[in-house]
């Protein structure tokens, strides 16, 4: 009895599934059906060799478009006397591997054997992308995102759990995981972002793409986030992809090997990329927008200077992109102000050296010499980097505004709306003490009147500069969570409910108030949390209003993206009655190349008539090493 146990146990740690091919061992869905199983007698020829293995495509194909040809074979001694073109058949294990629990698996052939070598010198074609196979689907993700990516609730499901069939014809992770492993090309490459610190760069083919704009990157849009693109990771020759790419670049053909890694399906391409042509002009031209210097044509600004402070090194190019670009508005609304000694947490919070030293700046490149007004918060209480305090902050030109009978309140004191419309405390802060706001930057209101002859009021308005919590913990857009988890958003959720119901009671006393909200929201207009705060508020998104191509509405790139966080908008009493806006979204930060960036995004706009009474980016990290 002890032998035969004995001898059952040998013959099952032997087991193995013979002759399988390539598409058989991927199957139809993202994960393998063999998965956890030993097998042998796997046949391909080599198309390709990396640091850590190489990929072999199975010599004859089961026509499904579903199932990958190729696979990865994990092993890094294993193939050191092969070469690209040999015909190899070998076993292995067959391992579902990822290194990082939110991020989709990779199907590969781990500790591989040599069974034998068929032949060499085999003739080794790309497939080419858009030709060859289907073109890449331009909307949707996954059928797990029931038809949109942004959905509210989000992470509901797992790819990894779920584990659907895959339709590549119609979902864009689906496509790109039907060819993982292929050697493919890309005809006609265009960079639609700026490369990471490891020069992985997001790129479309020649292939049907949606969202284009006219920087010839891809604009993410309502229910589209471009999973027609796909980003080129680090070259299989050792060699480097350029840090200075632009958007919209245009670069050499690319040949290489469809993957998964760090969140995003990918490219590994041969060689190193090639920038061929690059966009003109190479940078946007000023705004044409202009003050007229008095109340029928005031300038407004929106700027995230992203942690400003007194020493900062793009504390020059900001100054010289306000009046050069933006040709120094009336009023300015930033964000991302840091205290006076910046990141040293200590308990300094005043914003005076930050602003003045940017004001003196302004002035040396020609500006105005502006005034500013904020609210310093409590000591690390409203989240950034730690120990900077950042705010928001207005810069105004004192000849022009000024604060209506101001009464500045502290971090800590909660602005009303009393009679008028009016504010209790002015600049104030909005529901300061509100757990919603956490460790996050609460909007400054301030109400403003114009200064006309002889020092009269001859008009007012209300602004509210805003920045909602971030979207850390947001999960990978590839990633195993669907939807993807969009991080914080019930904290947005909450603060725009709180936000816009405040600028709702300034409507509710003045049906004819204006009002301006403007910063970064940190979210999509198009999704929630916008949504609604535009419904219960009753303020116009001006991107709309004033009839910009949803393709142009875009203030930051971040990933395959360029996309808007940050927004304007305003009450219906500045669009109605003849009186006429006018908007721009200057690009200084999102055309140059990631060395030359400066803070986020600019926008500027300008509102005539408003003389009545009472009157705006999951990034990629280096998991660690490969280990099975």
């Amino acid at each position: 009895m002890s032998s035969l146990l004995r001898f059952c146990t040998l013959v099952a740690s032997v087991a193995v599934t013979s002759a399988l091919t390539v598409a058989e061992i991927n199957g139809n869905k993202f994960l393998s059906p063999y998965n956890g199983q030993t097998v042998s007698n796997v046949s391909g020829v080599i198309t390709a060799k990396g640091p850590d293995g190489l990929w072999i495509r199975s010599t004859t194909s089961d026509k499904d478009a579903r199932t990958s040809e190729s696979v990865y074979v994990f092993g890094r001694t294993f193939g050191a006397n092969l070469t690209v073109g040999d015909a190899i058949a070998i076993g292995g294990k067959v391992v579902e591997y990822r290194s990082n629990k939110d991020y989709v698996y990779l199907t590969e052939i781990s500790t591989p054997v040599l069974e034998r070598k068929v032949s060499s010198g085999n003739t080794v074609k790309p497939l080419v992308i858009g030709k060859d196979t289907s073109n890449p689907p331009t909307e949707q993700f996954t059928s797990l995102d029931g038809g949109d990516v942004f959905a509210v609730p989000n992470n509901v499901s797992l790819v990894s759990v779920a584990n659907p069939v895959l339709e590549p014809k119609k979902y864009g992770m689906d496509f790109w995981e039907s060819l993982c492993g292929e050697l493919v090309t890309v005809r006609r490459p265009t960079a639609v972002a700026k490369p990471n610190s490891f020069g992985d760069t997001w790129v479309v083919g020649d292939w049907r793409v949606t969202g284009r704009n006219g920087r010839d990157g891809l604009t993410m849009t309502d229910k589209d986030a471009n999973p027609e693109t796909i980003i080129i990771g680090s070259p299989l020759d050792g060699t480097t992809n350029p840090k200075t790419t632009k958007l919209g670049d245009k670069l050499e053909e690319i040949t290489g090997i469809v993957t998964y890694a760090f969140g995003f399906y990918r490219i590994l391409p041969s060689t190193a990329l090639k920038v061929t042509n690059s966009q003109q002009p190479t940078l946007p031209s000023t705004t044409k927008i202009l003050s007229s210097g008095k109340c029928s044509g005031l300038t407004f600004g929106a700027y995230n200077v992203e942690n400003l402070a007194p020493t900062s090194a793009h504390l020059p190019s900001v100054a010289a992109h306000i009046v050069d670009y933006l040709k120094s508005p009336d009023l300015m609304f930033l964000q991302e102000v840091q205290d006076d000694n910046g990141p040293t947490n200590d308990a300094v919070v005043s914003a005076n050296l930050t602003l003045s030293t940017l004001i003196a700046a302004i002035s040396a490149a020609g500006g105005p010499t502006y005034a500013f007004t904020d609210i310093a918060p409590s000591d690390d209480q409203d989240g950034g980097q730690p120990g900077g305090n950042i705010r928001t902050a207005y810069l105004y030109k004192p000849s022009l505004l000024r604060l209506h009978k101001p009464n500045p309140g502290t971090a800590l004191d909660a602005t009303e709306v009393l009679p008028g419309p009016a504010l209790s405390f002015n600049p104030g802060r909005i529901d300061p003490a509100n757990a919603a706001w956490g460790a996050s930057r609460k909007p400054l209101v301030a109400q403003w009147e114009v200064v006309g002859k002889g020092g009269k009021a001859t008009g007012g308005f209300f602004t509210v500069n805003v920045h909602f919590g971030s979207k850390g913990g947001s999960s990978s857009i590839q990633g195993d969570a669907r939807p993807p988890v969009n991080g914080g958003v019930d904290d947005r959720q909450a603060q725009a409910e709180i936000t816009a119901n405040f600028v709702k009671s300034i409507r509710d006393v003045s049906k004819s108030a204006h009002v301006i909200t403007a910063g970064d929201f940190n979210e999509f207009a198009f999704v929630d949390p916008l949504t609604t705060y535009t419904s219960i508020s009753g303020l116009k998104d001006l991107d709309a209003a004033v009839g910009i191509r949803p393709v142009e509405r875009y203030t930051y790139l971040f990933d395959m993206n360029a996309q808007q966080l940050d927004h304007m908008f305003v009450s219906p009493s500045m669009l109605q009655g003849g009186k006429k806006a006018r908007y721009e979204h200057v690009h200084i930060n999102t055309w140059v190349d990631a060395a030359a960036m400066g803070p986020t995004e600019n926008m500027l706009h300008s509102l005539a008539g408003t003389n009545d009474t009472n009157q705006q980016p999951m990034g990629l990290q280096r998991p660690p090493p490969h280990v099975q």
